[in-house]
């Protein structure tokens, strides 16, 4: 039986991964930091199948510690400060986790099991204001906030410790993918929450800022799927995960009020508060090596991934359980 260890387990896909990985016979190991508040809504269902073990990114000595005692096969670095404008606001933690706690969790796997297989969960914010379109994995990196900054940190630093010390590490650039389980803090899940409570009359508009920014988005339960196979080649390469099509925020918008037979503009209200300093315009993907290398590709479309995710949350408003 492989064993696996999953940091950042208790996000949205930490818990889509520990779902793969646990219907393909691994031991799931998932690293939770010690909170006052235990939040394990996206892996409640699954929870009895998991081994969830208390460690933090900023400390050393538990991840030393956690992967002496698990010795794990694969490990999945999903853990993150992940929420972009947070990151203006704390730029220093933000570095700490993002960036730093890369090389914390590298360092031990080199010093107690050098022999697993890491994954880094790079980010598409690494290429912010985009020198090419699409983005490709030779494109280079601009970041336009300290998360990009951050997360281009973490994945130099995997491309170091595979160079220098001949470990099986890698990463994933993956542009935004989402689902049901995305935080609300996340204009996606934003949107769709809205749109459930206005159409069931519990909010009257929406605020928001660029709605003219675009992405390229996905559904997390594919992506995972890209993760795991990474971990399974002859030899570590870094892999762009996207959907090569790009959506702006009004076209998100539009699908999701229309879902529910309501026209978004005369609901969403524009909010200067909502414009980030430093606005990245387009991310766009392309995905050929990962189709071509690992033989993936998405199964969720644009349109399917908005009208789940806003079924999910009128299932949400109505009191119903959601476990999609």
């Amino acid at each position: 039986m492989k064993k696996a260890l999953i940091t950042g387990i208790t996000g949205q896909d930490g818990s889509y991964l520990a779902e793969l990985l646990l219907s393909k016979g691994y031991q799931v190991t998932g690293m939770v930091r010690r909170a006052s508040t235990e939040t394990f809504e996206r892996i409640s269902h699954i929870k009895n199948q998991l081994d969830l073990r208390q460690a933090d990114l900023l400390d050393q000595f538990s991840l030393v510690k956690i992967l002496d005692d698990v010795q794990p096969d694969e490990i999945y670095n999903l853990a993150a400060m992940s929420f972009v404008p947070t990151s203006w606001t704390q730029p220093v933690l933000t570095g700490e986790f993002t960036a730093l706690g890369v090389t914390r969790v590298l360092e031990a796997m080199r010093m107690v099991c050098p022999k697993a297989r890491f994954y880094q969960a790079s980010s598409s914010e690494m290429f912010g204001k985009v020198i090419e379109t699409p983005q490709t994995e030779k494109t280079p990196f601009y970041p336009r906030s300290p998360y990009g900054v951050a997360k281009a940190y973490g994945h130099f630093i995997t491309v170091n410790y595979r160079e220098s010390y001949n470990l099986y590490a890698l990463s994933g650039i993956l542009f935004n993918h989402e689902s049901p389980r995305r935080g609300k803090e996340f204009v996606t899940r934003k949107i769709t929450d809205a749109v459930a409570r206005i159409k069931l009359g519990n909010q009257k508009e929406l605020r928001m800022g660029n709605l003219d920014a675009k992405r390229d988005w996905g559904y997390a339960g594919d992506f995972v799927r890209a993760m795991w196979l990474m971990l399974q080649q002859d030899s570590p390469d870094d892999y762009l995960v996207a959907t090569g099509e790009t959506h702006s925020v009004r076209e998100f918008l539009e699908i999701a009020f229309g879902h529910v037979g309501l026209n978004f503009e005369d609901y969403v209200v524009i909010d200067p508060e909502f414009i980030r300093p430093a606005e990245v315009e387009l991310l766009l993907g392309n995905p050929a090596k990962a189709r071509e290398a690992l033989g993936w590709k998405p199964e969720v479309s644009f349109e399917q991934l908005v009208t789940r995710m806003v079924d999910a949350d009128m299932d949400r408003q109505s009191g119903k359980t959601v476990t999609a």
